[in-house]
């Protein structure tokens, strides 16, 4: 069994003997899409520790974004229990990329590659994705290139 799993579960049970309902949630909620993920396609498998941090990832891009849309319906109630779960998820991430490191690595990925322009944003996004794995959204890894790839044409 992975070791992230397992750490989930464990950290499950201190939540309940705790009483901790935020933490209880959030694990009972994230053990239940790692089994969804488990089981989905054609034949059920155990899931490796990188794609138990992917479905966590994912889980904590969800409650960002309902944070961010009860926040702008003025439902601050329910955004701060969004918020409050994101922030559980997030500690059994990896750290986040500041923006000098993402910098840093498009650069070197898109020197590696000798991508020039627009044309060359898959190639780049294809080589710089699985150093990051999970240290960065796409969409922010994606606008850097962009960035990049646009002040070099």
């Amino acid at each position: 069994m992975a070791e992230l799993k397992e750490r989930l579960r464990t950290d499950l049970s201190a939540a309940m003997r705790a009483r901790d309902q935020v933490r209880m949630r959030t694990l009972r909620s994230a053990l239940t899409a790692i089994t969804n993920e488990e089981v989905a396609g054609h034949a059920a498998r155990e899931l490796s520790d990188d794609e138990v941090l992917k479905v966590l990832a994912k889980e904590a891009k969800k409650r960002r974004e309902a944070a961010d849309a009860f926040g702008s319906a003025g439902r601050a109630e329910q955004a701060a229990a969004e918020q409050a779960e994101g922030e559980v998820l997030a500690g059994y991430l990896p750290a986040q990329l500041d923006d000098g490191e993402l910098t840093r690595m498009v650069a070197e990925a898109i020197a590696e590659t000798g991508a020039t322009g627009m044309r060359g944003m898959g190639q780049v996004m294809k080589t710089v994705t699985p150093r990051i794995a999970g240290r960065a959204e796409g969409a922010r890894v994606a606008a850097e290139v962009r960035r990049q790839l646009n002040g070099a044409s």
